[in-house]
């Protein structure tokens, strides 16, 4: 795993054994699968985390009742090859829905060999998220952020 900060965006990327087309679906469909409880707002009540698998979809966390907090909608949808979110996700973990205050997180699978793909992570446009992105870009720069996210990641991809 690699990962650097700088300016108004972070960057990660991990190399997962698997192809293109697997990485993509473990980190797509699978998403409730690796990503960390912790990060979520209903937490050790979570029920589910997905992404709808088009432009315009949704993210979004669902909790017990069928409580759901959205954590975005999706920019680019272009499997197994590119992913972008609009983050409306501040830097308390609270959802922000003016969609004008929000970063994007882009993702990208890249072919690294014969099914071997390096995924690329860029959380970018802190600055609309105003008086704590600074902090918030630090936070999701450090080794508990994108860092230890994508390790979960690669880890459930790897897996299989």
């Amino acid at each position: 795993m690699t990962d650097s900060s700088s300016g108004d965006s972070v960057r990660g990327t991990v190399t997962v054994q698997t192809s293109p087309e697997r990485a993509w679906e473990a980190f797509t469909a699978g998403f409730a699968g690796w990503w960390p409880r912790e990060y979520t707002w209903a937490g050790g009540v979570l029920e589910d985390i997905g992404i709808e698998p088009r432009e315009g979809g949704l993210c979004s966390e669902r909790g017990p009742h069928g409580f759901r907090c959205d954590w975005g909608r999706v920019l680019a949808w272009d499997p197994p090859r590119r992913l972008v979110l609009a983050w409306q996700i501040g830097p308390t973990r609270a959802p922000v829905p003016d969609p004008a205050k929000a970063s994007e997180v882009e993702v990208r699978f890249v072919p690294a060999g014969p099914e071997t793909t390096r995924v690329e992570l860029e959380h970018r446009h802190f600055a609309r998220h105003g008086d704590d992105a600074d902090a918030y870009r630090a936070g999701m720069g450090s080794p508990q952020g994108w860092t230890w996210i994508l390790e979960r990641y690669a880890a459930r991809a790897a897996s299989g």
